[in-house]
């Protein structure tokens, strides 16, 4: 089972990312259902979940609640996403294990896949997405997900969930 920790944007943001994305046509990509989106805080590989649940609420028990908001396009190589702002958001990572796979963390929601030998394929959406801005949330609670693969796709589901109440100084 893999496991990470994760953030979920609200309904209201998820309606604003699938207004700006239309319905977009397959073609070259392969589009996250509105089911998985999420921003990733940090990711575990193949864990047991009992103990990565209580490390997880050990490192997150002083976390507050954070203001974000996703915005532009960029991709990764074979990736499009939509970037993530919001004052504590790198903090909260770091304590949820970001950047201990070592590589920097960079904050982001999966939009879609596509082939790493044809990075012009998503020139087109990061354009269209240049100016997006979601409206501003305040995220609450941080969730421990698992992600399964059944006949080829993965399926994400929530383990545990942590509140994000910590008052903030």
């Amino acid at each position: 089972m893999t496991l990470f920790s994760a953030l979920i944007p609200p309904d209201g943001v998820l309606d604003q990312v699938a207004a700006a994305l239309g319905t977009p046509e397959e073609g070259d990509f392969r589009w996250s259902k509105r089911e998985q989106w999420h921003i990733t805080l940090g990711f575990y590989g193949a864990d047991d979940p009992a103990e990565r649940g209580e490390w997880l609420a050990g490192r997150l028990a002083d976390a507050g609640p954070v203001g974000l908001r996703l915005e532009k396009a960029a991709t990764f190589p074979g990736v499009l996403w939509l970037s993530v702002s919001g004052t504590g958001l790198h903090e909260l990572a770091v304590k949820a294990g970001a950047g201990d796979e070592g590589r920097p963390y960079v904050a982001h929601l999966t939009l879609a896949r596509f082939p790493r030998d044809r990075p012009e394929a998503a020139s087109a959406w990061v354009e269209r997405l240049a100016g997006f801005t979601s409206e501003t949330w305040t995220a609450t609670e941080a969730v421990l997900m698992s992600s399964d693969r059944e006949q080829g796709l993965s399926r994400y589901r929530v383990i545990r969930s942590y509140a994000l109440n910590h008052a903030r100084d």
